[in-house]
Order: structure tokens, then C-alpha cells, then sequence
């Protein structure tokens, strides 16, 4: 680590050359080149050393907790999503030494210091354009398997159309308007004595037939029950089509309810199962 009397330390600003800072400022110095050099010229914007030094302790805080959620994950190629579930983990769990939850108007006070650093940073074209929106590490097949379980689990408190939702796309990697777009029609059972469903779906080029496990054929049974032939196979309890964010949603509770740890269930996206589209 270097020190933070070296000339590129953050340590050098004005108000931060302080042993209560020090570990903070090795963080940062120990950041890559260009990750440090846009921290350092944002503290050096703060109007006060007072600012800087606060500043300075919440985005170290950040990227401590960075670390641990999404290890391979660079603090530029961060977005909204992780700065939500870090400011939710600080009002539940708590993100300091302390262990405890912080005051909703504490973490608002957070959120609003990290949505200055990503602002600035944008500003100065430090953003890594490479990155995906919403970036996460992609999920593993242990992770779909807990998603599979946790659709089960979501099922057997009656949410079936959310379950539904989360294992339609695990099970295609549809994109979210395709899976809205969804009716009765493009269900179809296979003839014979143990008939196969298929379910259509059009996110391409061409119509997909997609074949539907045991599982997804006991949702759909469930779902359609009430449905007639030209509804949507998945809408919201208030009837309006599915959206990304109710989708999300149903995501996140099915990742928590198979077992994914908060931090990581709360960072799934639905783009992150998504898979190109057959092409006829």
C-alpha cells in the first residue's frame, strides 16, 4: 500500500492527512490508476476539508462493501442497482465495523454523496463505456438452481404469476417485453400420452418454441386456470402487463427465497439471464 504522504496519495489533500483517515486513504491509493486519480479530483472538488473528509469515509465505505458483494467488480463499472442494495443493506444489516443498521436519513445522506461520485465521474469520462447497465457477475448454474427453488417456494404462497415470470426466463432467457407479451395462445401441448408443452415465444426475428419443464407446465396450469383464450399469460395482481421492474422484483424475492445471499440476490438483474434470440 502506499503511504499517504506519497505525492499521488489522496492523503495530500487538504483535511485528509489524518490518523483517524488512514486507512481510508491507503484504500484509495491502493485503487487503480484511473480510479484513484477520479476520487482524488472529486474530494478535491468538495467545498470544505470538512466535506472531503466525510466524503471520503462513505465511499470507503462503499468500496469496502463493493468488495465483499461483487469482488470482481471495478467501482467504475458500478451503477444505480449496487448503490441501492449497498444503501439497503446499511438501513438492515448494517455496513460498518458496528454491525448495525444505520437511520433512513443517514443512508439518504449516503446515497446522495455515492450519486455525486458516479456523476462526477460520468462528467470526467471516467465511466468504463465497455460496461454493461445494471453490471453484475453472471449467474452460475449453482444460482439457477436456487432461483428454480425459490420459484417453487414463491408458488407455495400463492405468487404464481411472479413465479411463473422468474422461471419463464431462467428457463429462456426471454427478453422482460417478450415474456409480457405472452397470451394463452401461445401455449401448446404436444399430442400423445404424456404430451410435452411449448410455449411460443416472439423475441426476434422469428417466433421460438420453447419445450417447458415439469415445473413451468405446473405454473402455467396454475396461472391459466382463470385465463381466457387472448389473455396474457403473466400480469400483475392489479391486471397491467409486466413490466422490468415487477419482473426484478419477483427476481430478487425468488434469489432470497431459494437462498441466495441479500447482497447478491438484490444485485440480479433480468438482462443477466437473458440470452441472444434464435434467428430463423
Amino acid at each position: 500500500m502506499r503511504h499517504p504522504n506519497d505525492a499521488d496519495s489522496v492523503g495530500r489533500l487538504e483535511g485528509l492527512h489524518r490518523r483517524h483517515l488512514k486507512a481510508d486513504v491507503e484504500l484509495i491509493d491502493a485503487l487503480d490508476p484511473l480510479t484513484r486519480r477520479t476520487v482524488a479530483a472529486w474530494l478535491a472538488d468538495r467545498p470544505s476539508p470538512a466535506r472531503r473528509q466525510a466524503c471520503l469515509r462513505i465511499l470507503a465505505s462503499w468500496l469496502r462493501w463493493l468488495r465483499a458483494a461483487e469482488p470482481a467488480l471495478e467501482p467504475l463499472a458500478t451503477c444505480g442497482a449496487h448503490v441501492d442494495a449497498y444503501c439497503y443493506a446499511a438501513l438492515t444489516t448494517g455496513v460498518g465495523p458496528s454491525g448495525r443498521p444505520l437511520a433512513p436519513a443517514t443512508v439518504s445522506r449516503r446515497r446522495a454523496i455515492l450519486a455525486s461520485f458516479h456523476a462526477f465521474a460520468v462528467r470526467c469520462g471516467a465511466v468504463r463505456q465497455q460496461r454493461l447497465a445494471d453490471s453484475a457477475s453472471p449467474v452460475t448454474r449453482e444460482e439457477r438452481r436456487l432461483l428454480r427453488s425459490g420459484v417453487a417456494r414463491l408458488a407455495d404462497d400463492g405468487r404464481c404469476a411472479e413465479a411463473l415470470a422468474v422461471a419463464l426466463l431462467e428457463a429462456t432467457g426471454a427478453s422482460v417485453a417478450a415474456l409480457a407479451a405472452l397470451t394463452v395462445c401461445d401455449l401448446h401441448m404436444t399430442p400423445g400420452d404424456d404430451p410435452l408443452g411449448v410455449i411460443v415465444l416472439r423475441d426476434g426475428d422469428c417466433p421460438v418454441p420453447y419445450p417447458l419443464s415439469p415445473q413451468v407446465q405446473r405454473l402455467l396450469a396454475a396461472v391459466c386456470r382463470d385465463r381466457r383464450e387472448g389473455d396474457l399469460l403473466i400480469s400483475r395482481p392489479d391486471g397491467r402487463p409486466a413490466d422490468i421492474g415487477w419482473v426484478a422484483a419477483a427476481l430478487t424475492d425468488a434469489a432470497l427465497a431459494g437462498g441466495l445471499p441479500r447482497q447478491r440476490a438484490t444485485l440480479l438483474h433480468p438482462h443477466l439471464l437473458s440470452r441472444p434470440a434464435p434467428r430463423g
